[in-house]
């Protein structure tokens, strides 16, 4: 997802509280970034090795959505996939369209847990513009419902991906014992709009709402980076009382899907920790219980596409934000 839309909106320059959150992420994975260096070093399959130095900017909002219209087949609708993508949609379970889907829980430590996943926005949304376009309150002021999200080059899509990984992550949280619910399926043609989706984990009670993203900014950015909230009140925006919990959460997350993926925290936001903190975002501002929002990947950098497209490596980002919020979830 590139920096442009309801959630996406160049981020405003703040002062960076540098110092404690790298000292948190060394706390979290002592060594981490040792193993990813040696991965570089190495390579992975389909990646070239190395990291690149950032090349600046971001797409525009006009480049993201002609982007995501163009990877349709023919623009009939249906996602183009990439020839390294194998189109399994692991964890697949039925559900009603329109309302969140969940799947039931097996015995294990997290029984009783609540984790809403969000895979970020829809394959149809290029489809229905003028409902994804109108615009809803955010608390602090009104954006666009959702975006079409971003691609790769090739026109494997934002959407693909998230549903994908989300659906990954959904099973292995299961497996230890969590209940989970998305805020969408694949069961709806558009949306839900960026207010609803932080209501659905509201409405839920989650313990945990993690909002599954990929960006789409210059080739040479690479690596992911955690989005979280920032203490924002104004209008119907108060996310004081789950900063601290979301903090706690996002930085969970930073330092397992390092260790699991291999992948460096962000070359171009973060000043490297892997940690962004937004305040202009719907799905934050909104939301009342800990929540974060990961950008897993830069689908607009050679080297991060052939990672998102690699069946293995949505396995293992899949991996490391369950690890992070099993973490959370068991303190």
């Amino acid at each position: 997802m590139s920096y442009v839309g309801p959630d996406f909106d160049p981020p405003q320059p703040r002062r960076f509280r540098r110092a404690p959150l790298t000292v948190a992420l060394a706390a979290l994975v002592p060594g981490a970034l040792l193993g990813w260096l040696v991965y570089e070093a190495v390579g992975a399959p389909g990646d070239g090795g190395g990291s690149d130095k950032a090349a600046g900017g971001t797409t525009s909002a006009s480049a993201s959505k002609k982007s995501s219209a163009s990877s349709s087949a023919g623009g009939s609708g249906s996602p183009a996939a990439s020839a390294t993508d194998d189109g399994e949609k692991p964890g697949t379970s039925s559900s009603t369209p329109g309302s969140p889907t969940s799947g039931p829980a097996a015995s294990g430590p997290l029984k009783g847990k609540v984790v809403v996943i969000d895979p970020g926005h829809n394959s149809g949304n290029f489809q229905h513009t003028a409902d994804i376009n109108r615009k809803v309150n955010i608390g602090t002021n009104w954006k666009e419902c959702d975006t079409t999200g971003t691609s790769t080059n090739a026109g494997y899509t934002e959407a693909r991906f998230t549903l994908d990984v989300a659906r990954r992550l959904r099973t292995l949280l299961q497996e230890e014992g969590a209940t989970v619910k998305f805020t969408q399926d694949g069961d709806r043609s558009w949306g839900p709009c960026v207010d609803e989706r932080a209501r659905i984990g509201n409405r839920a009670h989650a313990d945990a709402v993690v909002s599954i993203h990929a960006d789409g900014s210059a080739t040479g950015n690479r690596g992911f980076h955690v989005i979280l909230p920032g203490a924002v009140h104004g209008g119907a925006a108060d996310t004081r009382p789950i900063v601290a919990s979301s903090r706690d959460l996002g930085e969970r997350i930073a330092g397992n899907f390092v260790r699991v993926t291999g992948s460096a925290p962000s070359n171009y936001v973060g000043d490297g920790t892997g940690l962004v903190t937004r305040e202009d975002l719907g799905g934050l501002n909104l939301s009342t219980v800990p929540k974060v929002f990961i950008e897993c990947a830069n689908m607009r950098d050679s080297k991060d596409a052939a990672r998102v497209t690699s069946d293995a490596w949505r396995q293992k980002a899949a991996r490391g934000i369950s690890e992070g919020i099993v973490s959370f979830l068991r303190g």
